[in-house]
């Protein structure tokens, strides 16, 4: 008898919220205090796609908890498209009833239990992109629903979505989250399209900068209606992004590629220029049976450092000399970070004079300025101390690999 008596409550509110409209019109703000460093975490999709259950997700929960991945920073475990049963015939969504049968709050409940956070996908449209339903007329039942299993970070993607206008969409799951009243980490995946880095502050907590991802270094796969871009492609959509990035409002250039195939220096360059760039880091691998190689770049606890630096600026390519690109970050205290990229498919050499001018960031009113002051320098990659900023530097990097200081002040 109970559950009738919920589902008109709940119906109930959400007539509520709709009848109290020039009320919340003001309210289209995401809730503050969330992802004031870039989130951090794993997302079903780019090992799994559709062919997810609620066992999978368990395993994946115990394994990120045992690896040592949740100690390094990896809460969130984002289920993405796929997991969707029905809508029943008040309209509210459940999970798919094979898949997940004992439903998405004891799966909720399982993952907080393990000091994690759960996130859940869906679409502003009709249908998510996998075909399942989409959110679009059940914004307020949806966010009701999530609220009510413990959900932690909603991801909300773009497919099937004609007619729709992206700012007003994403305005309206923000009220919806608002309404429902569970602090909720929103993940805006319009793939770049309508350049939400413009709008989305206010809105959401992240945004995809680029359409998605694939386990490649220097590709871009075209599948004729829509392209997937390799690591180095989607690092040079990047440009000009990063006035945009900051505290609890970041530049998503998607998920990450680590342990999905590529080699380990393209896997370590990937996730070494996603830190340098303030991302969002979200895993896309089967944790439960990663190699020590994968977990090692993953875990790297002196990378991961930059990316969640309390400054919280998005990193700049300062200099580029053939192959290899120089990029900056700004840190807190007066450090900074420093990474050289080799983009080539052979070895480079280089020299880098830290002395030959000051650098001046106006986006952090930050200065690196070597000439006054010696600053000490670490491989992050390698742990090791690597001299100072008193001499030059000149190294090697291998091919479609990353060399990467941090430079400290004190």
């Amino acid at each position: 008898m109970k559950k009738p008596f919920i589902f008109l409550l709940m119906l109930s509110l959400v007539s509520s919220a709709f009848a109290q409209g020039n009320n919340y019109a003001q309210n289209y703000h995401k809730f503050d205090g969330l992802a004031l460093t870039p989130p951090m975490g794993w997302n079903s999709w780019n090992k799994f796609a559709c062919d997810i259950d609620e066992k999978i997700i368990r395993e994946v929960a115990d394994a990120i908890v045992s690896s040592g991945m949740r100690d390094a920073g990896y809460t969130y475990i984002n289920i993405d498209d796929c997991w969707h049963g029905q809508r029943d015939s008040l309209g509210f969504i459940h999970a798919d009833p094979v898949k997940f049968p004992s439903g998405i709050k004891a799966l909720a409940d399982y993952i907080h239990s393990k000091g994690l956070k759960i996130g859940i996908y869906s679409d502003a449209g009709s249908q998510t992109c996998g075909g399942r339903p989409g959110s679009r007329g059940y914004e307020f039942q949806d966010a009701l629903t999530y609220a009510n299993w413990g959900i932690d970070y909603l991801k909300y993607d773009w497919c099937n979505t004609e007619s729709l206008n992206a700012e007003g969409a994403y305005k309206t799951i923000t009220a919806a989250l608002r309404k429902a009243g569970r602090p909720i980490v929103l993940s805006i995946c319009e793939w770049g399209d309508n350049k939400p880095w413009e709008w989305a502050e206010p809105i959401g907590h992240l945004w995809r900068t680029t359409g998605d991802i694939y386990n490649c270094f220097d590709c871009i796969k075209d599948h004729g209606t829509w392209k997937a871009f390799g690591v180095l492609a989607i690092l040079d959509m990047q440009d000009g992004l990063r006035k945009y990035a900051g505290k609890g409002h970041w530049n998503d250039p998607d998920m990450l590629e680590v342990g999905n195939g590529m080699p380990q220096n393209e896997d370590r360059a990937h996730f070494a220029m996603w830190c340098m760039l303030a991302a969002p880091l979200i895993a896309g691998n089967d944790p439960r049976q990663m190699s020590k190689e994968t977990l090692q770049i993953l875990t790297n606890k002196e990378v991961i450092a930059v990316n969640q630096d309390t400054l919280g600026i998005q990193g700049f390519k300062y200099a580029t000399k053939d192959s290899v690109e120089t990029w900056l970050k700004p840190l807190a205290g007066g450090d900074w970070a420093v990474c050289f990229l080799n983009r080539a498919k052979t070895p480079a050499s280089i020299q880098f004079d830290w002395q030959e001018k000051t650098i001046f960031d106006e986006l952090s009113q930050r200065e690196l300025n070597a000439k006054d002051h010696t600053y000490q320098l670490k491989n992050l990659w390698t742990g090791k101390k690597s001299g100072s900023t008193a001499k030059p530097l000149r190294a090697n990097i291998p091919a479609h690999d990353v060399l990467m200081f941090r430079l400290s002040a004190k």
